[in-house]
């Protein structure tokens, strides 16, 4: 499936009901496997804290690996949390809710207004026209050409891979999710402002055991590390160029999650740490499979082992990526955005020339 119109075409004929089908016997939650991947990543996370606060009275040469090691394993635990968010973890809808604002408060993101923005997500990626929520900003080349001079700095801005990957994950998880959406209900509002009295709990416990300082150089190298993994696994799983976007009645649930989210094909190691999350189009075309079941579905059906990988060294071509080229359908640079603006400039002179003629 490297060809959107092809593809996108192809899957538009297909029964949706198929797919249904194909993906309903792993949407059922697993207790055991559930609880056993709790223990295999909370109980090492807090060990790993716990060797941290030995390792103070050693040397920070110890101490900062010890930090990084637990990113890793705070990455998986917010799986857990997306699954729980998606109430696909456990089959118990109470105990979701528990372990998804325990891992929460791990992650300094607030359970519930997460869960209502993600799906809001999920309903709309690859939707030209509903962009703006639970996304990463993306410009059409055209919406970047008719921009004003200051949207296209904040853009190219926002889109520098210094700011993408170590600025905005700090900012989006160590302030901007402290404050409520205008948009979310009281019952995400009030999730807000109840996980910030959770995490100030925990981060006072903390710094009374680790001492102020310590404990912020800590938290921040595993927030940053973690976070930084998580904005680039998302990044790429809809950051990739034959990806999927279309607009209007053309826009394609089933299309949007298997030609529009990726399967990012990553070694064993760092597939268990990143949660299956890799197989990302399993994922958005049933959100109720849990993350220890992708792969499995995955294998499952031929047609999901169509969609072509992504692996690490392909995946560092997406950061060369900034519009979708709604013409070429496909993600394009700054290359092909300065060939056009040329263009643009030549046509104008053109269009003068023939007036004055």
């Amino acid at each position: 499936m490297t060809s959107n119109s092809s593809s996108a075409s192809a899957i538009r004929a297909e029964d949706k009901a198929a797919w249904k089908q194909a993906v309903a016997g792993y949407q059922q939650p697993s207790t055991p496997r559930a609880l056993w991947q709790i223990v295999n990543t909370f109980v090492p996370y807090v060990l790993l804290w716990y060797l941290i606060y030995l390792s103070l009275s050693v040397s920070w040469w110890l101490t900062v690996p010890l930090a990084v090691l637990a990113s890793g394993f705070l990455v998986r635990i917010f799986i857990i949390f997306h699954d729980c968010g998606h109430g696909s973890y456990f089959k118990s809808g109470r105990a979701n809710d528990i372990v998804g604002f325990i891992a929460g408060m791990l992650t300094f993101t607030p359970y519930y207004q997460w869960r209502w923005e993600h799906a809001i997500h999920h309903g709309t990626a690859g939707h030209l026209d509903k962009r703006g929520t639970g996304d990463v900003w993306t410009m059409t080349v055209q919406e970047y050409l008719d921009a004003s001079r200051w949207k296209r700095f904040a853009y190219r801005l926002a889109r520098n891979p210094f700011v993408l990957f170590v600025i905005a994950p700090l900012y989006m998880f160590v302030i901007e999710q402290r404050f409520p959406s205008a948009k979310a209900n009281p019952r995400e509002r009030r999730s807000v402002w109840w996980m910030n009295l959770a995490i100030l709990c925990m981060a006072v416990v903390l710094c009374w055991i680790y001492g102020i300082v310590p404990y912020l150089l800590i938290q921040l190298t595993v927030t940053m590390v973690s976070g930084a993994t998580g904005v680039w696994l998302f990044y790429v799983q809809h950051q990739f160029e034959d990806a999927y976007w279309e607009r209007g009645d053309n826009w394609d649930y089933t299309a949007a999650a298997l030609q529009g989210s990726s399967f990012y094909k990553l070694p064993k190691i760092l597939q268990w740490f990143s949660g299956n999350i890799g197989f990302h189009h399993i994922h958005h075309l049933s959100p109720r499979v849990p993350n220890y079941n992708l792969q499995k579905c995955h294998e499952a059906d031929p047609i999901f082992q169509q969609v072509k990988p992504l692996t690490l060294s392909s995946s560092l071509k997406s950061l060369a990526f900034r519009f979708w080229d709604e013409k070429a359908k496909k993600l394009v640079g700054y290359g092909r955005m300065r060939q056009l603006r040329k263009e643009q400039r030549h046509g104008t002179r053109t269009g003068d020339e023939a007036r004055d003629d």
